[in-house]
């Protein structure tokens, strides 16, 4: 039975107390001269219905768990925020909390959380093991390939010799490999790749729109010979889902995230065949447990990377997930 997020807080919030009483301070990486915890939290995706999620979750148990909490939202400008995260790490912390930022954008964050022997804890925020985390907790993206990949052999019939449109995201470190290993599995399958290779967004804001248009072109240009769309995000998939419809094209399209639009398309089963659930609340909660073992005396995780399974959703489940933009 999964213990609940309240459950959870609950018992990290004693031992959090438990520690202090024997300890007398805290023991994380020199927040300064008082006994507060002092935590940086920051994510440059707070635009995004999980990055929402996650500022609003993390402040919540920072105030249960008594932290000094320091929250930087980047909106997607590391020219701003990783400037704001540096000038903190300087005044003094004891941990540092990313949320799905991707390292290769925060070097100068990872490399300033170095020099001050500040911990960094992620969510989301590689895609391999790296050294620049003390832990990051992601999703299994090989896993998301096989369950979507699958669903839509499943759906059309078989892959081989099957048109499929493959949509991606370079900038999102996730949406870039999950792509690249859709590709791979479709090509392995016998499917022919529309277009002859990856169409990407260039902008998550637009990522709807420019999937519409990548879709309605490539329908126009070749009636009748689509027969799926692969796409990297829910926003992204429901642009290709409308394309598809208003051509009255007989293709399906599978997404990742599962937003209620997402769920609420599958469940009228229209072109929206699935999406994929990915269980941040736990991973919080994991995230959290490291950070508060750290705070109590020192401990930091023995392995720095860890992928999780993750839930399709079909027409058969969607009633029973919580969509992740209202997670809160």
């Amino acid at each position: 039975m999964r213990t609940t997020n309240k459950a959870v807080k609950a018992a990290l919030a004693v031992a959090a107390t438990a520690a202090l009483a024997l300890t007398g301070c805290t023991t994380g990486g020199g927040g300064g001269d008082d006994d507060s915890f002092k935590v940086i939290a920051f994510t440059s995706g707070n635009q995004t219905p999980v990055g929402a999620w996650w500022v609003q979750a993390v402040t919540a148990q920072a105030e249960e768990l008594g932290w000094d909490l320091t929250m930087v939202q980047g909106d997607f400008d590391f020219q701003k925020m990783n400037p704001a995260v540096e000038s903190a790490i300087g005044q003094g912390a004891d941990a540092i909390f990313n949320g799905y930022t991707d390292e290769a954008s925060i070097s100068s964050i990872v490399t300033a959380a170095r020099d001050a022997d500040i911990p960094i804890f992620a969510m989301d925020s590689a895609t391999a093991p790296t050294d620049g985390f003390a832990i990051n907790i992601t999703t299994d993206q090989q896993g998301i390939v096989d369950q979507t990949v699958e669903a839509i052999g499943e759906a059309v019939g078989g892959l081989q010799g099957a048109t499929i449109m493959v949509i991606g995201h370079d900038p999102h470190a996730g949406i870039r490999l999950r792509a690249g290993l859709a590709e791979e599995a479709l090509i392995a399958a016998g499917a022919e790749i529309a277009g002859g290779e990856i169409q990407k967004v260039t902008s998550p804001a637009t990522g709807r729109t420019e999937a519409l248009a990548l879709v309605a072109d490539y329908i126009t240009a070749n009636p009748g010979k689509l027969d799926g769309v692969w796409v990297g995000w829910d926003d992204a998939a429901l642009g290709a889902a409308q394309a598809i419809t208003e051509a009255g094209a007989d293709a399906v399209v599978t997404g990742v995230d599962a937003v209620s639009e997402a769920v609420a398309a599958i469940q009228a089963e229209g072109s929206f065949l699935a999406t994929i659930e990915q269980p941040w609340p736990s991973i919080l909660d994991e995230i959290i447990a490291a950070i508060e073992a750290y705070r109590a005396d020192g401990t930091l995780p023995s392995n720095n990377y860890q992928a999780v399974a993750t839930v399709l959703v079909t027409k058969d489940n969607a009633a029973s997930i919580t969509p992740s933009d209202q997670l809160g």
